[in-house]
């Protein structure tokens, strides 16, 4: 039995809404002959059976074993031209991709004039909509009829396709170098996290540099802008420069909403641009900006005109529902935020095949966090175990090394002094396996490791002397990323004050309202 995650064409039969299976029934059903056709009953049987087996295909009789392959190819392919005419998916990338087809096929039919004509407009269209790639696709296309259609103006037309191209291949090639070098950092930010010593902030610094190519933000269009902003975020995250990470991320969300076309147009990267905003307001603090941000982010997502799609309604469910976590644990208002677990539950569930193993994981960190700032600290530690037993999460390493520290203090809180020896010697190994040893883990595991000889009235001078210990790291240029992830400190605090961690954290919240 093949898994039903990993079988594309039934992932893709599933991933069709009721409309969508209407319209491909229509156009399968445009010609009479396609009525009992085998793909057709293929495409019933999948959308009928649960889970993807192919011993179900073969004993239905559709299809023989050695003919399997070649009709599911066919059906994928006949799913996906459907959806291609579905006005839903007809945005301006793909009419302007249909224009350039139906342009190809004039020429090569040569009737060069009326490809001409039909190249020249949507050019322009993929001009104004920064489609800079296809519309010098474009200008190539005109070069090579218009040696072949010869005009009296073509003197003057040789030059200024010339003039074109040379501009577009320009943008085109500093777009290309942006996007590469912004890849390239998210890599980085994905597979270590932040730079850990000065060699680490050294080599991230030097790659910048080197990679950052010359430009006059005058000349630069949308789309250059958008990827030279990306380059800049990722950097400033890397070295947990979060001041500037807001810069960067709000000149992203105000290039979209200068440009208000474009969030339509490139729903993904407005939906990111405002998630990295968010969570750079987060890093610093900044309560009612975020507040701010959310608030308009939800508005534009309910506009009429925003587009609806199965991608951008799980990324829409990410980064809302992520943030609005991220704000009850600006705020401290834990439990009030308890009604969004069975909502992320849910969604997991309902966008697991477009949501990657690392985004559910950092969501589960989060819950786990939020029971922790309640006390609930058994079901805080069954969300960590979810992260910690995942043998499949090979990126971002400070995710799991939390994960592991954060098990711990809850082990600790619950009282379960047996799981605590061992969570010790795993999480110690671990850490040292992943070479993420910081002064902070290295502290919080000295003073676990050391509670069991320590009397219960010794106990509040062991926190305070913790406390002492780490709140001068709480500016580190390379530990503060620690308390980004787990706010030791507030813990330490509530047991200093006989307070709820909760308690504290609205306090501390009220005090840097801003």
């Amino acid at each position: 039995m093949t898994n039903a995650h990993k079988d594309a064409l039934f992932v893709l039969v599933k991933s069709l809404s009721k409309s969508e299976k209407r319209q491909f029934k229509l156009y399968v059903g445009r010609l009479g002959v396609n009525t009992d056709a085998k793909f057709l009953a293929l495409f019933n049987l999948l959308d009928k059976i649960k889970q993807y087996d192919e011993k179900i295909i073969l004993e239905s009789g559709i299809v023989k074993k050695a003919q399997l392959s070649n009709l599911k190819a066919h059906l994928y392919k006949q799913i996906l031209v459907s959806l291609r005419l579905n006005p839903v998916n007809q945005n301006i990338r793909v009419q302007i991709r249909e224009q350039l087809d139906f342009a190809t096929i004039l020429y090569q039919k040569g009737l060069y004039k009326q490809s001409l004509k039909i190249l020249d407009k949507v050019k322009t269209i993929a001009i104004e909509n920064e489609e800079k790639n296809i519309a010098y696709e474009i200008v190539e296309l005109e070069k090579i009829i218009e040696t072949q259609y010869i005009t009296r103006s073509i003197p003057d037309r040789a030059n200024e396709l010339a003039v074109q191209a040379k501009e577009l291949s320009g943008h085109n090639v500093m777009t290309s170098k942006l996007s590469n070098l912004s890849l390239q950092l998210y890599g980085m930010m994905l597979k270590v996290g932040y730079v850990r010593s000065d060699e680490d902030y050294q080599k991230v610094k030097t790659y910048f540099n080197d990679h950052l190519p010359l430009y006059n933000i005058e000349d630069l269009g949308f789309r250059e802008k958008l990827w030279l902003y990306k380059a800049y975020l990722w950097y400033s995250f890397l070295t947990q420069d979060f001041l500037s990470c807001f810069k960067y991320s709000s000149k992203w969300v105000d290039l979209f909403y200068d440009h208000k076309d474009m969030i339509y147009l490139n729903p993904v990267f407005f939906l990111k641009g405002n998630h990295y905003l968010l969570e750079s307001l987060f890093y610093v603090q900044y309560s009612s900006q975020f507040k701010e941000v959310l608030e308009r982010l939800e508005r534009t997502i309910k506009e009429k005109e925003f587009p609806d799609n199965d991608n951008i309604n799980s990324l829409v469910f990410m980064y809302i529902n992520a943030n609005k976590l991220n704000l009850h644990f600006l705020e401290g208002t834990f439990e009030k935020g308890l009604y969004l677990v069975k909502i992320i539950e849910y969604g997991i569930n309902k966008h697991r095949d477009r949501i990657d193993v690392h985004h559910v994981m950092v969501l589960y960190y989060k819950i786990a966090c939020l029971y922790f700032g309640i006390g609930d600290n058994k079901t805080c530690i069954q969300y960590l175990k979810k992260i910690i037993d995942n043998k499949n999460l090979k990126m971002r390493e400070d995710l799991m090394c939390f994960a592991r520290v954060l098990s711990l203090v809850a082990h600790y809180e619950a009282g379960m002094d047996y799981h605590l020896e061992i969570q010790l010697k795993s999480t110690y190994k671990f850490l040292l396996k992943m070479n993420d040893m910081h002064a902070v883990q290295k502290e919080m595991i000295k003073f676990l490791r050391g509670l069991g000889s320590i009397y219960p009235n010794e106990l509040k001078a062991e926190f305070q002397k913790l406390y002492t210990e780490l709140k001068k790291y709480e500016n580190h240029p390379y530990e503060k990323r620690a308390f980004l992830y787990l706010d030791i400190l507030s813990w330490l605090e509530s047991h200093l004050q006989n307070k709820p961690v909760s308690q504290i954290i609205r306090e501390k919240a009220m005090a840097h309202s801003r």
